[in-house]
């Protein structure tokens, strides 16, 4: 199940993990390390195609307040979501070594994409607190570093046109 559909949780943000084909992990590998990556995670539902590469999974942090699904995504809206994404990061580069990383986005053809969300928490919470009160980023920042290792990927904001 989705975590779109849980009640439980509010979906924050969308990043992106761009990679090349060849690169595409398998789920076991990806699960392995995610598991090593902090025993606390709760790695569900993971998917592989008939090879037994990486599809998809859902990843819970009850200690971070958080969770993520994350996806496979290839195709002819990869490559023009990434053509757009380049020129975007381009003009907020500031050094020769973000652009170079950046251009090398051109060969990415899939992408993984890390839908972060926030359990919903009530109890101790008033209507003057923060919204951020709970929810650690931390678990979502080593995962998408990890996977992006994995992957040989690199990590984009696509809201904030960064690349982590």
């Amino acid at each position: 199940m989705s975590l779109f559909e849980n009640d439980e949780y509010q979906w924050r943000e969308t990043y992106f993990i761009l990679f090349e084909e060849e690169n595409r992990p398998p789920a076991e590998k990806v699960e392995k390390a995610l598991k090593k990556l902090d025993p606390r995670y709760e790695v569900q539902n993971v998917l592989s195609d008939d090879e037994g590469r990486f599809e998809a999974l859902t990843l819970v942090s009850p200690d971070d307040y958080a969770a993520m699904d994350i996806s496979f995504v290839t195709g002819e809206e990869v490559v023009e979501q990434t053509a757009e994404l380049i020129d975007e990061l381009l003009k907020a580069a500031f050094t020769d070594e973000e652009k170079d990383t950046i251009r090398t986005l051109a060969d990415c053809r899939c992408r993984f994409d890390v839908y972060h969300f926030e359990q919903l928490t009530f109890v101790g919470r008033d209507t003057e607190s923060e919204e951020d009160d709970f929810m650690d980023p931390g678990a979502l920042l080593s995962v998408m570093e990890r996977i992006a290792e994995l992957c040989g990927g690199v990590v984009v904001d696509p809201q904030a046109n960064t690349i982590l």
